[in-house]
């Protein structure tokens, strides 16, 4: 946390004894022959089921004070979204800042994909953003994510808190003497060193940055194998990034809070948390009895009080003194009025197809001048799978030198018919950019026979040789395309035939329609032919989505009859032996 957020009181026998298990745990994880994982994780005791066994021995934190503050009774379920006409305004504390939850997505995105069986849920890193930061100061970061001014713990130097030396030479902290925590996150250097991440995509791992801080959190919350669907490794991540029951308690109630519903709101408006884990807060029925008078104080973050202070008296103003508070400069962010559509206007695929053409959207001020450095965000929305091409329905895009975002391809999910993409500027409600486009089914735009072996059968028999066509589309194979087989009754009589050759059904009942699909490849492969009684020449026409037609030809004939072979005996009516007329004796002399 923070220094400036409030006042810092050394706490009793509890808090040192925590510190004193803090300071060992770090002190046994820096032992002789203590190894580390990639992640970062300390693996001597990784073998061990115990809870605490399992936790590093400084955290994430370095056991840093956090916000004791809890979610409202009241649930915010359901959850508002954009454009449904819901009055959010009165459900202050399920708020998150724009910029601040759109890292909390990206970085369970990103999980998703690098560490699948880790379950991270973006509303765990929410949780967490809540009771060490505030949300980063209700969402006091520029378009790029990062804090507008620094956020620190105060320094670790044993009075009350884990004992660490300076680990970073300040680098991080400003502190060369003690470590702070430092960002959204609250990460010490130490442990900011192999955790951190780059989540904005600028090359930099910086702790101050929401994207890269929520990213890093991320990392470390899904070491060690966790899968923080399972409860108990679910309380072993919490409790290795602050070592505390009641740290664990609090971010669980934030957690379920958060899952029940919340909203985005604008940057900078979120509510900011006023009761710290250090400080001790005075009951209202002890309101009259004195009250106890901090060791060490701070500034505490503009806009808290440290509970039970009373206001300061104001000095007097000079005559002619304005009265009016310093602004603080506006940022891109600030000044844009509204989006623009800088692309086309029309974006058509096929199911399973990438999209040709990109969304792209321009930030303007009131007067037309584009604005830079502006994070853009692309909703997919309504009842469809599509997505963009990294399998998600957000994405957010920072504006380039001529104020022009240009969101990912969109990937054409199976359903098709009409897809809605709304373009909105992060942290603000201006007029933002709605784009169409339309899912066609997948088509064919050729059909042909894979083999050219003429297709015979006897009457009552069955086709020796099986029909397979290939269809393409633009000359490459087209897959999962929807195709009918109709035997027919001729080329000018395309309507079914009743007899002739025939399919079968399940349960061997003769048809002569099919609807196919083919497969990966593009092949289209027809089940077993059989014959009639009829003989003759048949057609057999199959057509795909998109048009693609052939026609196969089927022939039916009877196998033809056998040639009779003569009787070799003689005939005993040609035989001159066996005629009583002849006499041998009367044949001529030889």
């Amino acid at each position: 946390m923070a220094a400036q957020f409030g006042r810092r009181l050394r706490k009793g026998v509890t808090t040192t004894a925590v510190a004193a298990a803090a300071v060992a745990a770090l002190a046994a994880s820096q032992a002789p022959g203590a190894t580390t994982d990639s992640a970062g994780g300390q693996t001597t005791s990784d073998a061990t089921s115990t809870p605490d066994e399992a936790i590093d021995g400084d955290g994430a934190t370095g056991d840093s004070p956090y916000y004791t503050d809890l979610p409202p009774l009241n649930s915010p379920n359901p959850s508002p979204s954009a454009g449904t006409g819901i009055d959010t305004s009165g459900v202050t504390e399920a708020g998150i800042p724009a910029t601040v939850l759109d890292a909390y997505k990206q970085a369970e995105a990103t999980l998703r994909e690098k560490k699948p069986g880790c379950n991270l849920p973006w509303q765990l890193l929410a949780a967490i953003g809540k009771v060490e930061s505030g949300q980063a100061r209700g969402g006091r970061v520029d378009a790029d994510g990062t804090t507008l001014s620094p956020i620190l713990g105060p320094q670790l130097d044993g009075n009350g808190f884990a004992l660490i030396k300076d680990t970073d030479n300040g680098a991080y902290d400003g502190n060369s003497t003690y470590d702070q925590a430092v960002g959204p996150m609250q990460f010490i250097p130490s442990t900011w060193a192999w955790a951190g991440r780059d989540g904005n995509g600028d090359g930099r791992e910086d702790p101050n940055n929401i994207y890269d801080a929520a990213l890093a959190a991320g990392h470390y919350l899904c070491r060690n194998g966790w899968d923080l669907s399972v409860q108990d490794d679910l309380d072993k991540a919490i409790l290795s990034y602050n070592n505390s029951t009641e740290y664990l308690n609090t971010v669980m109630s934030w957690l379920e809070y958060y899952r029940r519903g919340t909203h985005e709101i604008p940057d900078g408006t979120g509510t900011l948390p006023t009761d710290r884990s250090d400080r001790v807060t005075v009951p209202p029925s002890a309101s009259a009895a004195p009250k106890p008078k901090p060791e060490h104080s701070t500034t505490p973050e503009p806009g808290t009080k440290p509970p039970g202070s009373s206001p300061s008296p104001k000095p007097p103003t000079a005559p002619g003194t304005p009265t009016t508070p310093p602004t603080t400069p506006p940022t891109p962010t600030d000044t844009v009025d509204h989006l623009e559509n800088a692309g086309v206007a029309r974006f058509t695929a096929m199911a399973g197809d990438t999209f040709t053409e990109r969304m792209s959207a321009r930030a303007e001020t009131d007067a037309g001048r584009t604005v830079a450095k502006v994070r853009i965000r692309f909703t997919i929305t309504g009842d469809t799978d599509t997505t963009f091409t990294g399998g998600e329905r957000v994405a957010t895009v920072m504006t380039d030198s001529s104020g022009v975002a240009v969101a990912p391809a969109l990937r054409a999910g199976e359903q098709t018919g009409a897809v809605t993409v709304q373009a909105t500027v992060a942290g603000r409600t201006v007029k933002g950019v709605s784009y169409k486009a339309t899912v066609t089914e997948r088509a064919a735009d050729s059909l042909v026979r894979t083999g050219d072996t003429p297709l015979t059968c006897t009457p009552g028999g069955a086709f020796a040789d099986a029909v397979e066509l290939r269809a393409t589309y633009r000359g490459e194979a087209a897959d999962k395309v929807a195709a009918t087989a109709t035997l027919i009754n001729s080329i000018l009589d395309p309507r079914e035939s009743d007899k002739g050759p025939y399919f079968k059904d399940a349960d061997g009942n003769a048809v002569r329609t099919l609807s196919l699909t083919t497969d990966a490849d593009g092949l289209l492969k027809l089940p077993p032919l059989y014959a009639d009684e009829t003989e003759g020449t048949f057609l057999l026409r199959v057509t795909t989505a998109g048009g693609a037609t052939t026609t196969v030809s089927l022939t039916v004939k009877a196998a033809p009859s056998e040639p009779e072979t003569p009787d070799p005996s003689p005939d005993p009516s040609t035989d001159p032996s066996t005629d009583p007329s002849t006499d041998p004796s009367e044949s001529p002399a030889a």
